[in-house]
Order: C-alpha cells, then structure tokens, then sequence
C-alpha cells in the first residue's frame, strides 16, 4: 500500500471517529444475521460482563481502586492507559488468572468473581502469541481440541482458517512465519475454543504499517460475524479509538472516562484524558499534515 494512501486511511478512520462498523456474516454460528429481531435486541441490551466496585493491591499498593463498568454482548471494548495504570491487572482479572480483592464480576446476572478461569470460559491471546514452536501452524490451531474434540467441527475450524486468510500457512512451521501470520494462527487456535469472551493483550504492539491494520480488521470481523464480547488492553490511543465500540481509559488505578470514541474524542471528562489521549493525537496528525504538505510543494515543483 502506498504510504499516502496508508497515511489518509488512518487519518480518515480517526477524523470521521469511526467506531467497529463491520458487516454480519448471514451464514457462520453465532452471527448476528441468524437471529431473529428479538433475539438482536436482547443482544445488544443485555450486559454480559459487570465488574461492581473492583480492588486490587499488592504489597499494600493499590493497583486498581473502585472499577465499575459494565459490557454489552459483542461489544469490542479497549483498556487504554498508560503504563502501570493497571489495565493488564483489570484483563487478568477478568480472565481468573488473579483473585479480586474486593468487589464482585458478574457474567450474565451469574457472580463469576470466586470462579477457576478454566470454568469461566474466557480464553486469551497473549501479547507473544505463545505458540508451540514444535508444531505447524494447523497443529497449533487445533491443539486444544485434543482435549475437547466436539466443541468445533472440521466445518467451524476450517471456516474460521479462511476468515483469518491462513488456508496457504497451515504446514509452516511458527519461525517460517511472518508477525501478521502468528498473531492470526493465535486468534484462530483462541476460537476454536469458542470462548464466551475473547481477550487480546496488546495484540499489535508488535505489527507494523499495514500489517496492523490488516489485523484489527480481522478482530473486527471476528466480533461481530460471531457476536462475540471483545476486550482488548493497548497503550496506543489510535488503536484503541478506531478498533473499538467504545474505550476505557484508566489512569493511576481509576476509571478516566469510559465511552464511546467519538464522546472521547469530543468531550474529554479531564485534563489526563486531553494530555493523554487528544494531544497524542494532536501529534500524529500533525506529522502527517506536514508530510502530504511537502509532497504537495515537491509535485508542484518548490
């Protein structure tokens, strides 16, 4: 992809404040296209995951202070803030991998807080992918169903290898593939499981340029072909705001503002958020004003 065009994408995408707006696959499970119009609206009102007034403290530090918020089904939701603010803490929280300390998660109406993370059912792609490098690329997607061989049939695991566009990588070994290509045999070897919530620890932090944006694409897809509730920790306030229905943005422990991109972007709730989040972005487009205007004097010949 040209850098121009590349550079106008991204820009566009944020200027405009787009949210996760994707299409609805009639024909995969669990899409939003194979319900009825009641079904739909129970969906997208029903909360499937409350945390009430969540603590966490190490060593006496408090790491996370008072957290409520709420989550609507198939909603992909970004942690952003900065580092040590506590949003890998809130993820591992929310996965079972730490115990709460006080206040309580909800999953469904059904209190989840004292629940093992392998009987809640939300599976996670962590930041390295962790993928067995002594098996192929298929090995790895398939690796979880030696355990439990009827959550998925060839049909689902074979249909959700060509959503992600692995069909040519699939008897490469993990070194003979590229960034892009691990983090889509994580996320297919994540959905086979067909976990109740998926959960993606700085899934781009190590992807570059269009690659990127090839797979926040694919995360799209994945949510809303499969109504899936999504949550994703990322320090990149871009990333956060075009990939995301909405964004919770934490600082020191607490909830900054918790919204949707477009009320972020146009009414910030505090001076963090503008420093944070607006100037960032400030930033960046400048730079890349500053770019297409010096291409323009370059075509024109000064």
């Amino acid at each position: 992809m040209d850098l121009g065009v590349f550079c106008k994408k991204n820009i566009t995408k944020l200027l405009l404040q787009l949210g996760s707006c994707m299409f609805f696959c009639p024909v995969r499970l669990g899409c939003q296209a194979n319900r009825t119009p009641k079904q739909r609206r129970i969906d997208m009102k029903s909360n499937t995951l409350e945390l009430k007034n969540i603590t966490k403290k190490y060593d006496g530090v408090t790491i996370l202070d008072d957290i409520s918020l709420s989550i609507n089904q198939g909603e992909i939701i970004s942690i952003l803030g900065p580092s040590g603010s506590g949003k890998t803490t809130l993820l591992n929280l929310i996965l079972g991998l730490t115990t709460v300390d006080s206040g309580k998660i909800l999953f469904h109406g059904k209190d989840i807080t004292q629940t093992s993370m392998e009987k809640r059912g939300f599976n996670i792609v962590f930041q390295d992918y962790a993928l067995f490098p002594n098996l192929n690329a298929l090995q790895n997607i398939t690796y979880g169903l030696k355990n439990k061989p009827d959550i998925s049939t060839k049909q689902e695991v074979d249909d959700l290898i060509e959503l992600l566009g692995l069909q040519e990588h699939l008897n490469k070994r993990i070194d003979q593939l590229s960034g892009g290509q691990k983090q889509r045999v994580a996320l297919a070897r994540t959905m086979v499981m067909k976990p109740k919530i998926l959960l993606l620890d700085e899934p781009l932090s190590a992807l570059d340029g269009v690659i990127k944006e090839s797979i926040k694409e694919r995360i799209k897809t994945i949510a809303k072909e499969y109504h899936l509730t999504t949550i994703i920790v990322t320090h990149d306030p871009e990333e956060a705001l075009t990939l995301s229905d909405r964004v919770l943005i934490i600082n020191e422990g607490k909830i900054s503002q918790y919204g949707k991109p477009q009320d972020i972007i146009i009414r910030p709730d505090n001076q963090f958020v503008k420093d944070f989040i607006l100037n960032q972005l400030e930033i960046k487009k400048n730079n890349i004003y500053s770019l297409f205007n010096q291409e323009l004097l370059m075509a024109q010949g000064f």
